[in-house]
Order: structure tokens, then sequence, then C-alpha cells
């Protein structure tokens, strides 16, 4: 059956805006543990090894296998997976906490490995913050001095240094414990100490290793619903690392799947549950609901095969919804008429058509049939 799809970037009426150099890039990027890395890189290369194989033949740990994803401005990409999928690891690569076997990474179009020390260091401090799921506050600062430690680190003058960790600090709305000491703060609070010391920098790029992952399950939703706020108020761009696939689909922009080192599937939260790669992914998914991920543009028919399927139907009094709506927002129009379908309007025209089976299709997650 035809149908007819348009990604959310594609609604807009005027042209698509120019990205430019994408702030992080990772071109065929392998990560092999141990003496005999560049023997088990080849193999692999060559005849396709898996990790256990490279294990016995080689005695060498796989960690990230031919890697390849750009992040945009202002994205949050997320990588998720297993324990042990690798996706710490290649977090690792982007500032350079780990050298790769092989390929490269770009940092706003500059190889972070061709770099020396000192560019290194710079970009480290200038253009990088990391959150990680342990915050290493140190004890002995209070919380005012931790946001500001990396400025002092660079030399900041301690009344600038201050001000700028005060600012931060009201971002993440700490503002009033900046006298206070880590072990007065609970763990939610001692996260947003961590994102206040990141964005005192202000990094144009973030890198963040589970920083939710050990809170409770209220606290780390709350954290979710302020760093969504930071990420749009600020337009950041996200690297966020999560073993948690209902915190990825929330968070993230784009997610990549891993396993063993690999990243089996890259796509949207829609594409990742819609269209799952393989058998891993769609058992990664299996109990997601899908209302609030799955749009109208995905579950519509065109306009061109409605008309031609059903040629007698007029759509004058049909109610109307954008490509973008969701499952939920689509059930709530279609419960609230006694029409049978649902005309889908992009820049003023009609695009398609939501009929009652395809919805229903789409809330199960089975592929359209004619109805």
């Amino acid at each position: 059956m035809e149908t007819q799809t348009i990604s959310k970037d594609e609604t807009s009426c005027g042209p698509p805006a120019d990205l430019g150099v994408p702030p992080i890039e990772c071109r065929n990027l392998w990560k092999i543990y141990g003496d005999r890395e560049k023997e088990a890189l080849e193999a692999m290369k060559k005849e396709n090894l898996n990790k256990e194989e490279v294990l016995a033949r080689f005695g060498c740990g796989v960690g990230v296998v031919d890697a390849s994803f750009t992040v945009n401005q202002g994205e949050i990409f997320c990588i998720m997976g297993l324990s042990g999928s690798g996706k710490s690891t290649l977090v690792r690569h982007v500032n350079r906490l780990i050298d790769p076997t092989a390929g490269s990474v770009l940092i706003e179009g500059k190889d972070i490995n061709a770099m020396s020390m000192e560019q290194l260091r710079q970009t480290r401090a200038e253009k990088i913050g990391m959150v990680f799921q342990n915050m290493s506050l140190l004890p002995h600062k209070n919380v005012r001095q931790n946001v500001a430690f990396g400025l002092e680190l660079r030399g900041i003058a301690r009344k600038d240094r201050n001000k700028v960790a005060e600012e931060a600090l009201e971002i993440v709305h700490l503002s009033e414990w900046g006298d206070c000491y880590p072990d007065e703060l609970s763990g939610g609070m001692q996260q947003r100490v961590g994102l206040a010391r990141a964005l005192a920098a202000d990094p144009s790029i973030l890198l963040m290793d589970e920083p939710f992952s050990a809170l409770d399950p209220l606290i780390r939703r709350q954290l979710q619903d302020q760093f969504l706020e930071l990420s749009e108020k600020m337009n950041k761009t996200t690297l966020f690392i999560t073993h948690d696939l209902d915190e990825a689909i929330r968070i993230g922009n784009r997610i990549a799947i891993m396993k063993d080192g690999v990243l089996v599937q890259i796509g949207t939260p829609e594409e990742i549950v819609t269209k799952p790669a393989d058998d891993y992914v769609a058992d990664f998914v299996a109990g997601i609901s899908r209302l609030h991920l799955v749009y109208a543009h995905t579950v519509m028919w065109s306009l061109e095969y409605f008309k031609k399927r059903y040629p007698a139907v007029s759509l004058e009094n049909c109610p109307t919804a954008s490509p973008n709506e969701d499952l939920d927002a689509l059930i709530d129009i279609m419960v609230g008429t006694d029409e049978k379908y649902i005309s889908i309007i992009d820049c003023g025209k009609c695009v398609g058509v939501v009929t009652r089976g395809s919805l229903l299709r789409g809330i199960q997650g089975k592929e359209m049939d004619e109805d």
C-alpha cells in the first residue's frame, strides 16, 4: 500500500535551516583493547568476527565497532544499550578520554585526536562539558565553589567566576544553596550542581553519561523535565548516554541503540518504535506505548491513494489535524466526531487522510493495510 511520510523537519513551509558544520561527528570509530588490537582489527574487518571470537583468538576486548554518526547543532542525541554494550566507551572518545584504535572524532570540524595536548585542554575547557552519574563534587568546597571550579582552573578571577557560578545555580534552581556543602544536598540536588558546573563554562557541547540513573523515579523525571527545558532555552548540543529506553525516548531527538559495540540502529524515537531494524531492537521497544511517539504523517494514507481508493468520499466536513499530531491527539479528534476520517493539513492544503482503521493499526504498531 502506498503511504506518504513527512518528517518533522519537512513540515515547515519554508526552506530547511543550514545546519553548517556539525558539532560532533564520529567516522568509522573502532576501539579494541589488548596488545594485539591491530591484528584483531584487521581480522574483524576481513572476517566479520564477533566479540567472543576476537577474545578467543587475540585475547582482545571489543569496545566499539565501526561507529559513524553525526550530532547536529542543538540536538539531544541519545546512545542507549545494555551494560557492556559500549555506549560509555563511545562517549569517552568524544572528548578524547580514550584514544581510538581506528577512525576519527571531529569536534566542530576539527579532529580531536590530531590536537596537541594544549589544544585538547582548551577544547575540553571551552567547548565540552561533562556530566557523569557520579558528580565527584569536592567535599571541602561549597556548592558555589564547586560550580566555579572549572573557571578557577582557567584562571578566571574569583569575583567573575562567582558571578558565573551564581548565574548557573539560578538556571538549575539552586540559587539559595551556594554556601552549602555537597553532603548537605540530596542526590538530585547534587546532580543539578554537576549540571551547573558543566554549564558554568558555557560549552557548546554537553556529554552526559547516565546522569540520572541512580536517582529515584520521581526525582529522575523532574530532572529530565528540567534538562529538556534548559536544552530548549540554551540550545546546547548534547550526547546523552542511558540504558533506559523510556528516558531515551523522552529526551532524545534521535536515538542510537548499541549492542556488543555496534550501533544497531539510529533514528527518531518514532522510527525506532515503528521500524525496528532487527529483533534486538524490536524486543527493546516491545512494551513502549506509541500514543505519544507515532504521528499522523506515519499512519495517514496519502491523499492520492485515498482518492483512488475512495473516489466518492468527500473530506469537506472532516475534522483536520497537522502531520505532527500524535496518536493520542488523533484519538481525541476521532472520538469527538461522527466522521470516519481526519484530513491532514500541511501548509494550508490536504496532504493525507487518517482513517479509523489506520489509526487503530498505528496504535497496535502494525503495518497499515487496505481498509
